[in-house]
């Protein structure tokens, strides 16, 4: 029989309600929340605590917000008023083995789980979670362009900048409403893929001849490419939709002095399909724990 894994969920927002209500349908998961008291809900058989009730020496496993802890170690809390504060001295409680979960990490994080050595796993730069999400990411995208313009997705003209894990779903959505897609890219491999899945390609560097012709502009690439030039020549009345991560790869005070709405569209999936999206984590968490 597996033995019963103690795992901890400390902080989190909306995609973590289905993350917990997955993760206990496991018999072989102990549940304890730690800063979710001002949920409604209740769940049976998860035990709600405190930071300082938590006992981290028995954890096999600690699940921390997708943003992970702040520079102090401070992890997000959407539904409590509690500050959670994770020090160096928290981590050394954890035993070796405990697995640490995150959706991203910085310096501070990084240095904490070296302390003990523990394993820490960074679900958004894995490649089947961003292939996983970037279906509600692609819906999402797609919900901000029927909300910002005053044309139908059907027929209108949509470049995709980027052709990676985001962009070749977000590319497929639009054209699957019939949206004339172009795919901008500076990797050869991916235009002669785009060009072999039926898209209108262009070159990164070629994008600016074409650019006059879009109404919507979603761009994956996380790199400063959406910028004075490119705007220059897209109609006022063009939507940009940034899906980069911070800080993104638009230049949107030069979108707004254009009049162009840029809309930097972070943690769609968390916003369009938070139930989708807490499943998708806790399916991912359960192959790790359950493996370890």
């Amino acid at each position: 029989m597996q033995k019963e894994k103690r795992v901890a969920i400390i902080g989190g927002d909306a995609r973590y309600l289905p993350l917990i209500h997955t993760l206990n349908k496991t018999n072989e998961i102990n549940l304890e929340l730690i800063g979710f008291d001002q949920v409604e809900q209740s769940y049976t058989g998860v035990k709600q605590s405190t930071l300082e009730e938590l006992k981290p020496e028995q954890l096999d496993a600690v699940i921390l917000p997708i943003t992970g802890i702040d520079d102090k170690g401070y992890a997000e809390a959407v539904f409590s008023k509690q500050e959670l504060q994770l020090t160096k001295d928290w981590f050394k409680r954890l035993p070796s083995h405990c697995l640490v979960f995150t959706g991203i990490a910085n310096q501070t994080l990084l240095d904490s789980v070296k302390i003990k050595g523990n394993k820490l796993i960074k679900l958004m730069e894995r490649n089947d979670v961003a292939i996983y999400n970037s279906i509600p990411t692609a819906e999402g995208a797609i919900m901000l362009a029927i909300q910002h313009t005053d044309i139908t997705i059907h027929q209108s003209e949509v470049f995709v900048y980027g052709f990676g894990r985001v962009g070749k779903t977000t590319a497929s959505a639009f054209k699957g409403l019939g949206a004339k897609v172009t795919v901008v890219s500076k990797d050869e491999t991916d235009i002669a893929r785009a060009f072999e899945q039926g898209y209108t390609v262009c070159h990164l560097s070629e994008s600016i001849k074409l650019i006059e012709n879009c109404h919507v502009l979603v761009n994956t690439i996380p790199a400063k490419v959406i910028n004075k030039p490119i705007l220059e020549k897209m109609k006022s009345d063009a939507i940009v939709i940034d899906l980069a991560s911070k800080p993104g790869g638009t230049d949107f005070d030069f979108a707004k002095a254009r009049g162009i709405h840029a809309i930097h569209a972070l943690g769609l999936p968390g916003l369009v399909a938070p139930k989708t999206a807490g499943e998708i984590l806790a399916f991912q968490i359960q192959k790790f724990i359950f493996s370890s």
